[in-house]
Parts: structure tokens; sequence; C-alpha cells
């Protein structure tokens, strides 16, 4: 089985998420996503508890049935969320599984932050979707837009229509538990 690993904080998952995982799955270069909310971000970056942003890009990826499947592998290491760790588990579970990380260009800016980025690199070759805005290599067909969950959150909280930057399913969660200000 060919997996693509799709890391992130997903507060709040957003139209761009649905996009990369319908890109990867397109590819014809995996199978399967397997989609890993961040824990606990390795930089101390507070984040809406991890139990609604599961909840969250659960909602927003349903689209995809059988093809994505989620796991808390990140909740099961506990502490800080580091790719390499989480990826080194996955190889121990699934030993037979070809991986890959779908990550977006706007990570290839911040590889040098990552922890051992190189060996990430060797254990799951980097399945590259490109992003508006950031230097994309010269393989890469396909942009995503320009959205990010900070402006998603900025404007849930300035009260600004969001359109259709997030599935609407993630949207009624946001106002049903009272997430980013919403009452």
């Amino acid at each position: 089985m060919r997996v693509a690993l799709f890391g992130g904080s997903f507060d709040p998952p957003h139209m761009a998420h649905v996009q990369c995982v319908a890109v990867a799955l397109a590819s014809g270069e995996v199978d399967h996503v397997l989609v890993v909310p961040c824990f606990q971000h390795v930089l101390g970056k507070e984040s809406t508890p991890y139990v609604h942003r599961v909840e969250m890009v659960k909602q927003a990826l349903q689209i995809f049935g059988h093809l994505v499947e989620f796991s808390d592998i990140e909740e099961q290491l506990g502490g800080p969320s580091r790719t390499l760790d989480t990826l080194q588990a996955l190889i121990a579970q699934r030993p037979s599984t070809s991986w890959r990380l779908l990550i977006g260009t706007d990570i290839l800016a911040e590889k040098e932050q990552w922890y051992r980025f190189d060996e990430v690199a060797r254990l799951a070759p980097p399945l590259i979707v490109g992003r508006q805005g950031w230097d994309a290599p010269a393989d890469t067909d396909f942009a995503l837009p320009a959205i990010s969950s900070r402006t998603i959150r900025n404007r849930i909280q300035a009260g600004k229509n969001l359109g259709h930057l997030v599935p609407a399913a993630v949207w009624h969660y946001i106002q049903k538990e009272g997430l980013y200000g919403t009452k």
C-alpha cells in the first residue's frame, strides 16, 4: 500500500486541506491518505483543543470515504509532535507500507526548522502540492489557493463572512462548539 502521511494543526481545516488530499489521491502516487492531526505543537503554539481539531478534520475530509484514514498516533506518543517520531512509529506499525509525506510548498520554506527533515524525507519522500504565493518545484502542476487557518480564525473573530473557505460541516461544527469566539 502506498500511503501519504498528511499532518497538520488543522486549526481549523479549510478548503485547501481538502484540495490537497484530492490532488494527492488524483496524482496516482498514493492509494490512500493517512491524516494525523498534531497533538501538541513542538514550538508550543496554542491550539484549539485536540478533540475539536480531530472532529473538524474528519468532517472536512469525510467526502473521500475509505481513501482517507485518521490516526491518533501523535496523541498516543504524547508530548510535542515531531514528524520523524510519528513516521517512525507508523513504520513500526505498518512495515510493508510505502510512505510519502504530503506537504504544501509553504513547508519547503520551513524545512530547516523541522527536526531532521532530511531523515523524514528519506523515510517518506515528499509529495509536494503547490500553494499560491510560494515557490514551487518545476514539476508542480497545481497550486492551492492561499488560504490559511490563521486567516480563517481572524475572519471568524472579526465577524467576517467565510464564504467557502471551510467546508460547511466544519463551519457548523465551529458554530455548534463556539470555537474561535463564535457564540
